[in-house]
C-alpha cells in the first residue's frame, strides 16, 4: 500500500483522536493510528513499536487494570517507558501472546503486527464496547474502527448486503459479524483473528453465560456494591476531566453515586431536556445534581436545533445507518460535553445485564395471550387499530398495537419485533428478498444459558446483538464523532458474569425490573431515581417526521429518491409516508431506518445491486497476505 492511501485511511478516523496521528509501514504491513489523549499525555504515541522493532501496536480504548499488569510484567523483567496502558498491552502480548487479552479488563480493540514472522492479530473487548471491522480484498486484510476507514480504499468494493438489510429492517440494526456492506464483517466481541502466512483463523478468549445459582438477596447487594463500586473507580482514572451522562433514572444516578463517593472533585454531569413534552426528564436530573454536589450542564433538544445538518452529520459518522432514533439526542448530548470534558460515564448495559427491558414483560404477558384463540387476538388486533394517534414518543396507543401485532408472532420473533420496526410479512411487501427467520439468530446461543428460561435467553441474546451493534454503537459513534471517550462501568467483564449467575427472581420479579439494582440502590439513592420506570433518550419521531423532520423526510424519501437506491417499491414508501402523515398509523420509526439509509447510501456511494462476483473484504491497516 503506498503511503497516500494508509494516511488518508489513517486520517479519516482523526475526530476518534485528535491530538496525534502516525503510520507505520514495512514492506509487509501499513498501519495508522490515531489518539484521544487520555492517560499520560506526554508519552504514549501509536502505532507503538517494542524496543527490539519486532512488535507494533495499534490500540483504541483503555484497560483499566493497566496498573496492575505493569507490576506484574516488571516482576518478569520488562522496562516501561511511559505510563499509558497502550505499553503494558503490548508488552503483555510479547509475554503472553493471545493468553493475555483475558487478563485484560476494559474496553479495547487494537492490531499487534510482528515484522519478523509476518503475523497480524487483532482483537475486540469482551462486550463489544470498542468496534473493530476488517475485510480481505485483492490478498490484503483492511482493518479499522470504523467503516470509513475501509472506504478510504478506492478499491474495496461497497456493495450493499441484502442480507443484512433484512435485519436492519427488521431490528433497526445489523447483527454481527455481518454488516451493511457485502465482505466487510465486525469482529465479534471476545474474539481474536489472527492473520499468519495468508491463513486467517479467528478464536475466543471470553464466553458469556447466563447461568444462575441460589444466592441470597442480601449476599447479592453486598457483592454487586463492591463489584459497581470498583469499577466506577476504575472508569474514572484519567489525566483529563471526566463527567457523566446524567438522566436522573436508576442507571445513570447510580454511576453517579459511586463516582461521587470516589472522586477528590465535584462531579460534572451532563444531562438533556425535552421541556414540555412528557418524556422530558429534567424535573429528576436537576434534582439529582445538587443532591451530589455535582456542577450540572444541560442542553434543551428541541427543534429550534439545526436538526436537518445533525442528522446528515449521522450520515457521515454512522458507518452503518442508525435507525435507533436515540442517536440524534446522543448526538447532541456529546456535542455538549465535548465543550468541558474528554471523559464521560454513562449507564449503557444495565439493562441489558439486569433485565431492565419492558420487552421482558411484553414476552411474558405475550406468553398468556398466546393462550387466547388466535381469532380472538386478530380481532383485539383490528380493533387496537382504530385508536387514535398520538404524538407521544411512545404513546398507549403505540404499545397496545405493538404488543398484540407480537402477540401474533412465534415467541423469538416477537421479542426483536418489540423494539424492531418491519415485520417479515411487512417487509415481503416493499422489499424484493425474503428476510431470514429473526428466530436464526437464537443460533447464537449455542453453549450459552439455560435456555428452559426464556428471560436468560432474551437477556442473552440481547447481550449479544443488541448491546453491541445498537447500543454500544451508537454511543461509539455519536461520542467519538465529538472525540469523548465514553465508558460504560456496568459493562465490567465481572459485573457481567456476576449479573448472569443470578437467580431471574433478582432480575425481573413480578412487574418489577431491575430488582436486585433497585434494591441495592433503595438505601443509597432519593426514591424518586431509583423506583421510576425507564423513559429511555429518544426523540419524539412520530411528532418531528409530521413537523421539522418532515421535508428531510420528503427529499430523503421522495419517488426519485427511492427508485435511484432500487431496493424498495416507491409506491409502497409513499403510503407509508402518506399513511403516517394522514395519522392513519404512527410509523415515526419506521420512516427514520429508511430515511437514514437512504442518506447513507447516497452520503458514501454504496452500490445497491449485488452480484455473486463481490469480493470479500474490510480495514485503517493493511497487510499484505
Amino acid at each position: 500500500m503506498d503511503a497516500g492511501a494508509i494516511w488518508k485511511s489513517t486520517l479519516s478516523l482523526r475526530h476518534r483522536g485528535p491530538d496525534q496521528q502516525d503510520i507505520f509501514e514495512s514492506p509487509h504491513v501499513s498501519l495508522g493510528s490515531v489518539r484521544l489523549k487520555i492517560i499520560d499525555l506526554e508519552r504514549g504515541e501509536q502505532p507503538m513499536r517494542s524496543k527490539s522493532g519486532d512488535f507494533v501496536i495499534t490500540f483504541n480504548g483503555e484497560i483499566y487494570n493497566h496498573g496492575e499488569l505493569r507490576s506484574e510484567l516488571e516482576d518478569l523483567g520488562h522496562r516501561f517507558h511511559s505510563r499509558c496502558d497502550t505499553e503494558v498491552a503490548l508488552r503483555a502480548f510479547i509475554e503472553w501472546d493471545i493468553e493475555s487479552f483475558a487478563r485484560f479488563r476494559g474496553m479495547f480493540a487494537a492490531a499487534i503486527w510482528n515484522e519478523q514472522t509476518r503475523r497480524l492479530v487483532l482483537v475486540r473487548d469482551r462486550l463489544g464496547i470498542k468496534p473493530l471491522y476488517f475485510t480481505v480484498s485483492q490478498g490484503n486484510v483492511f482493518f479499522g474502527s470504523e467503516l470509513k476507514s475501509i472506504f478510504a480504499h478506492d478499491h474495496v468494493p461497497r456493495f450493499l448486503c441484502k442480507r443484512a438489510l433484512g435485519y436492519f429492517l427488521s431490528l433497526n440494526y445489523v447483527p454481527g459479524p455481518l454488516t451493511l456492506v457485502e465482505g466487510i464483517e465486525k469482529l465479534d466481541p471476545g474474539k481474536w483473528l489472527e492473520c499468519r502466512n495468508g491463513r486467517i483463523t479467528t478464536g475466543a478468549y471470553w464466553h458469556n453465560t447466563c447461568s444462575p445459582e441460589p444466592i441470597r438477596v442480601e449476599d447479592a447487594c453486598s457483592e454487586l456494591d463492591r463489584l459497581l463500586s470498583g469499577s466506577v473507580r476504575e472508569h474514572l482514572a484519567a489525566d483529563v476531566p471526566v463527567g457523566i451522562w446524567a438522566s436522573g433514572g436508576l442507571d445513570s444516578s447510580t454511576i453517579l453515586h459511586y463516582s461521587a463517593l470516589h472522586s477528590s472533585r465535584p462531579v460534572q454531569t451532563f444531562s438533556l431536556s425535552f421541556e414540555g413534552r412528557k418524556c422530558d426528564e429534567s424535573r429528576y436530573f436537576r434534582r439529582l445534581a445538587p443532591y451530589y454536589g455535582a456542577t450540572h450542564r444541560e442542553l434543551d433538544l428541541n427543534h429550534d436545533l439545526d436538526l436537518t445538518s445533525a442528522i446528515h452529520d449521522l450520515a457521515y459518522h454512522s458507518d452503518e445507518p442508525s435507525a435507533d432514533a436515540g442517536a440524534l439526542p446522543v448526538w447532541f448530548l456529546s456535542k455538549l460535553t465535548a465543550g468541558h470534558v474528554k471523559v464521560a460515564l454513562s449507564g449503557e448495559g444495565a439493562d441489558e445485564i439486569f433485565g431492565g427491558y419492558q420487552t421482558y414483560l411484553a414476552d411474558r404477558y405475550a406468553q398468556i395471550a398466546r393462550l387466547l384463540p388466535r381469532a380472538v387476538l386478530r380481532g383485539s388486533a383490528r380493533v387496537a387499530e382504530r385508536l387514535p394517534v398520538s404524538d407521544e414518543k411512545i404513546g398507549f396507543e403505540y404499545k397496545v398495537k405493538r404488543f398484540l401485532a407480537g402477540a401474533l408472532l412465534p415467541a423469538d420473533e416477537a421479542h426483536f419485533f418489540w423494539n424492531g420496526t418491519f415485520s417479515r410479512r411487512e417487509q415481503r411487501e416493499f422489499f424484493d428478498t425474503d428476510p431470514e427467520p429473526l428466530g436464526a439468530l437464537f443460533s447464537k446461543l449455542a453453549g450459552g444459558p439455560d435456555t428452559r428460561s426464556d428471560l436468560n435467553r432474551y437477556l442473552f441474546i440481547d447481550q449479544h446483538c443488541y448491546l453491541p451493534d445498537d447500543i454500544l454503537h451508537k454511543c461509539d459513534r455519536m461520542s467519538m464523532a465529538h472525540s469523548i471517550e465514553l465508558r460504560p462501568p456496568f459493562l465490567d467483564h465481572r459485573i457481567v458474569e456476576f449479573a448472569g449467575r443470578l437467580p431471574l427472581a433478582l432480575k425481573v420479579r413480578g412487574s418489577q425490573t431491575k430488582y436486585i439494582l433497585r434494591k441495592l440502590m433503595s438505601g443509597k439513592l432519593p426514591p424518586f431515581a431509583c423506583n421510576r420506570g425507564k423513559e429511555g433518550l429518544d426523540i419524539p419521531a412520530h411528532e418531528w417526521l409530521r413537523g421539522p423532520l418532515l421535508p428531510l423526510m420528503h427529499d430523503a424519501l421522495s419517488s426519485n429518491s427511492v427508485a435511484e437506491a432500487g431496493l424498495f417499491s416507491p409506491g409502497v414508501i409513499h403510503h407509508l409516508v402518506d399513511r403516517h402523515l394522514s395519522r392513519q398509523a404512527n410509523l415515526g420509526y419506521h420512516l427514520w431506518g429508511l430515511l437514514t439509509l437512504h442518506l447513507w447510501i447516497h452520503r458514501w456511494k454504496i452500490e445497491t445491486q449485488t452480484t455473486s462476483e463481490v469480493e470479500r473484504g474490510a480495514v485503517i491497516g493493511s497487510v499484505a497476505g
